[in-house]
C-alpha cells in the first residue's frame, strides 16, 4: 500500500507494517523516511539490523534469506534493510525478494530502498510482493512551483520566519533560486541561517549574503520553462547547465525532440485529428503532454516548420560544422535557437527577444 511521505509520521504512530520500500530520486527525503522507519522500530524494540547492499549480478541473497530466517524464540527482533541503488534485483533476487515478502513475521521487518523506478519496475511481481507485504513510500523531487511552500514550512519548523510583506517574499524567491533542485543542501542552508540569525527573520540582504547558490538543475527543467515561455528562467537554466558541465549536443536532442513532436502534433490538429491521437503517434505521454500542450496554441504549424528545420542547422553546429548566418560555438548556436523557440511563442515580444540574444 502506498502512503505519502507527509503522512508517514501519523502512520508510524500508529503501528509497524512488516515491510517498508521507500523509492525515488529525492535523496534527503529518502533519508527521512528511512530514518523516521528506523527510529519507529527501534522504539519498538527491533534493537538489531542488518544491511546488504545489491552491487552487481553475484550478490548472494541466500545470505539475506538466511539472515531473514535466523530468528529464535529468544532472537532480538531485528530489521534487515535491503539497498538496491540499481534498481534490478534480477530475476534471483526478485525471488528472494517475493519469498521474504511471504515469510515475514512480528520480529522481522523489511526495510528496502530504491531508486526512481520505471512503469515496469513498478508492475514487476517482485514490487508488487512489497507492496502488498506493506508500506510503499515514493520520494520525488519537489517540483519548483511547490519548493517556496516546502522551504517555508522547513524554516518555520527550524524557527525562523520570513520578514512582513514584499520583503518576505522576495527573500523566499531568491531562496528558491539559490536551492533549486538539490534539498539536501537546501536543509542545510536552512539549518545554517538558524543559526545566524538569532531573532529567525529572513530577509533579502540575509539571504543574498548568507545562503550558497547550490541550485542543481536537469534537462526536463529547461524543458518545462521553454516551453511555459518563460524566457528569464529559460535563459538562466541555459546558463547553469552549461556551467554544471552539460552537453549542448543533448540539450538540442532533448529540446529537438519536442520541436518534432509539437510540429506534428499541430499539423494534426489542423488536419482534425484528435489531439489524444497525435500525442500518441508523436510518443508523447504523461507529464510530458502536459508541458507541450501549453505551447501547442501559442505556435502555428508554420512556426513549427521553421523551427524544425533550425534545429536541424543546431544539430549541425554542435558536431562541429558550420552554417551561415548561425554562431560557430554550440552553446552560443543553442541559445539563438531557444530564443527563436521563446519568440515563435511570443511574437508580440519577438524584438526584444532577439536583443537578448
Amino acid at each position: 500500500m502506498q502512503i505519502k511521505l507527509d503522512g508517514l509520521a501519523a502512520h508510524l504512530a500508529q503501528g509497524l507494517r512488516s515491510a517498508y520500500t521507500v523509492w525515488g530520486d529525492e535523496a534527503l527525503l529518502a533519508q527521512e523516511a528511512t530514518d523516521a522507519i528506523r527510529a519507529a522500530a527501534r522504539g519498538r524494540g527491533f534493537t538489531e539490523r542488518q544491511v546488504f547492499t545489491v552491487a552487481g549480478s553475484h550478490f548472494d541473497w541466500s545470505a539475506v534469506q538466511a539472515q531473514a530466517s535466523s530468528l529464535s524464540l529468544f532472537a532480538e527482533a531485528q530489521i534487515v534493510e535491503l539497498r538496491i541503488p540499481g534498481g534490478k534485483p534480477g530475476k534471483e533476487g526478485g525471488e528472494a525478494i517475493q519469498r521474504l515478502c511471504e515469510s515475514l513475521g512480528p520480529e522481522l521487518l523489511l526495510l528496502v530502498t530504491l531508486p526512481r523506478l520505471d512503469k515496469t519496475q513498478l508492475e514487476s511481481a517482485w514490487f508488487r510482493a512489497l507492496d502488498g507485504a506493506g508500506i510503499t513510500l515514493r520520494a520525488d523531487p519537489i517540483e519548483r512551483r511547490a519548493l517556496p511552500t516546502w522551504l517555508a514550512r522547513r524554516a518555520h519548523q527550524l524557527g525562523l520566519q520570513l520578514a512582513d510583506g514584499e520583503e518576505g517574499q522576495q527573500a523566499l524567491l531568491l531562496l528558491v533560486e539559490r536551492v533549486e533542485g538539490n534539498l539536501l543542501a537546501a536543509q542545510q542552508e536552512l539549518e545554517k541561517l538558524a543559526l545566524l540569525r538569532p531573532d529567525g527573520i529572513l530577509d533579502v540582504a540575509t539571504i543574498d549574503e548568507a545562503v550558497s547558490d547550490v541550485a542543481r538543475f536537469e534537462a526536463g527543467q529547461l524543458s518545462e520553462a521553454l516551453w511555459a515561455g518563460d524566457l528569464a528562467r529559460t535563459l538562466r537554466l541555459l546558463d547553469a547547465l552549461q556551467a554544471e558541465g552539460e552537453a549542448a549536443v543533448r540539450l538540442h536532442w532533448l529540446l529537438a525532440d519536442d520541436v518534432r513532436a509539437l510540429r506534428r502534433a499541430a499539423h494534426a490538429k489542423a488536419g482534425g485529428q484528435p489531439l489524444p491521437m497525435a500525442w500518441r503517434e508523436a510518443r508523447v505521454w504523461g507529464q510530458r503532454v502536459q508541458v507541450l500542450e501549453r505551447a501547442l496554441p501559442k505556435m502555428s504549424p508554420r512556426a513549427l516548420d521553421g523551427l524544425v528545420q533550425a534545429a536541424s542547422v543546431v544539430d549541425g553546429l554542435c558536431k562541429g560544422l558550420r552554417a551561415p548566418g548561425w554562431p560557430e560555438e554550440p552553446w552560443a548556436a543553442l541559445r539563438q535557437w531557444v530564443l527563436m523557440i521563446l519568440a515563435a511563442q511570443r511574437p508580440a515580444q519577438a524584438a526584444r527577444l532577439h536583443l537578448a540574444a
